[in-house]
């Protein structure tokens, strides 16, 4: 655990990648590439909290997309 983590001042920012996963990440480092910001960022909680109202399909976006094909197919 970092020290300022343990201050609870650490501001994190939701990113989320190209299958629409998402991670918390600390401001202040650089984002890991392939990684985009999702539009939140906050206490380690409050970033928490919006992945969890936001992420309600945990599969990979291609994933999702290829068991939608498949269902149309099988129409």
């Amino acid at each position: 655990m970092e020290p300022d983590e343990d201050k609870n001042c650490t501001v994190y920012i939701v990113v989320t990648n190209h299958e629409a996963q998402y991670c918390i990440w600390p401001k202040r480092k650089r984002i890991p590439a392939g990684w985009r910001p999702a539009g939140k960022e906050g206490s380690k909680s409050e970033c928490l909290e919006y992945i969890d109202v936001v992420w309600t399909d945990m599969r990979p976006l291609s994933l999702r997309h290829r068991m939608a094909e498949q269902a149309a197919k099988a129409e």
